[in-house]
């Protein structure tokens, strides 16, 4: 692999992060204070350590990288579009990935941050409530808005299905990769606009939030995946750097995948990968169904596993054959 590759798909955690040279003049942010990355995995270490990533996809993962860009990862069902965040964050050292699911409610709020008026509201009401508030029991960070927090090193941000979302969504996220930055007005409202706030990182995870702004320092790797369900606005695409993973191209390509999924469970599955690639000629097949096909068979009691084989590997999209 050439030298500038930071992420290599090696599989194996190293430090080639530090190799990160300084961002573009017109991608620098300077939040601060300062955070290290949290301590812990990916949050998927068997596909993270089991993912094999195409030569095109360790090249873009890259891009995004030096250019401190959104990448948006399209492709079928089962190609391995979210697995490559968690891919990435193992190998880089970059801790839990943070996930956003889309749907088409989600706004951009919902990836900030969530304020809860009326339990705060309650506590204020109670007898031994305490004479000086703590607003911050109230403010949560979402996935977006704690991948933005001031990190040493970028964080890993997933937006899974960003195609899935509202028509304005993709055009509002514009606004924040530029900016990097983002307000809690019901902190900046405030007399005192600091306090310390809950992230998306779990019970006990909480920083500090001064004049009621987040800016990132690092900002993060953010893997926006799409099943091609729409277009975007070319403003939006033009801001990104793009990449397309396809299906394994071959019976042997495919069969490695398998093996490294399940081991000496893959044994003998030559016909079942076989049958996969017959079948992916009349239908769309996500890979993580064979994978389902060859665990089921080695541990039924069948004679025939072709056809349960067949059973698991409904079509996604096309018509059924008759066989």
């Amino acid at each position: 692999m050439p030298d500038w590759l930071l992420y290599n798909g090696s599989r194996r955690t190293h430090d080639g992060i530090d190799r990160l040279p300084p961002p573009p003049p017109w991608r620098a942010f300077d939040g601060g204070p300062v955070l290290p990355i949290p301590s812990g995995g990916s949050g998927n270490e068997h596909q993270a350590t089991t993912y094999r990533p195409s030569d095109d996809a360790v090249q873009q993962v890259n891009a995004a990288l030096y250019l401190r860009r959104p990448l948006l990862v399209t492709g079928v069902p089962g190609t391995g579009k979210s697995t490559l965040a968690y891919a990435v964050a193992h190998e880089l050292g970059l801790g839990p990935v943070l996930h956003w699911p889309i749907t088409s409610r989600t706004t951009l709020r919902d990836g900030l941050y969530q304020y809860d008026p009326l339990t705060r509201l309650y506590a204020a009401g109670r007898d031994d409530a305490p004479r000086e508030e703590d607003i911050g029991r109230y403010i949560r960070l979402g996935p977006l808005g704690t991948a933005l927090l001031p990190y040493e090193r970028p964080r890993v941000l997933l937006v899974d299905e960003i195609d899935k979302s509202d028509i304005d969504l993709p055009n509002d996220l514009l606004t924040i990769f530029e900016k990097g930055e983002y307000e809690l007005p019901e902190l900046s409202r405030r007399a005192d606009p600091s306090a310390e706030v809950m992230t998306a990182d779990g019970p006990g995870s909480r920083v500090t939030v001064t004049a009621g702004t987040v800016r990132c320092r690092a900002f993060p790797l953010v893997l926006m995946t799409s099943n091609g369900e729409r277009e975007f606005p070319p403003a939006f695409l033009r801001r990104c750097v793009t990449v397309e993973l396809r299906q394994p191209s071959g019976e042997a390509e495919l069969s490695a995948i398998v093996r490294e999924h399940l081991g000496a469970l893959a044994d003998q599955s030559d016909d079942l990968v076989r049958r996969f690639f017959e079948r992916s000629t009349s239908g769309t097949l996500a890979t993580d169904q064979l994978l389902n096909a060859v665990y089921l068979c080695r541990h039924a009691d069948t004679d025939d596993r072709r056809a349960l084989a067949d059973r698991i590997m409904p079509y996604l999209t096309g018509p059924i054959d008759d066989d």
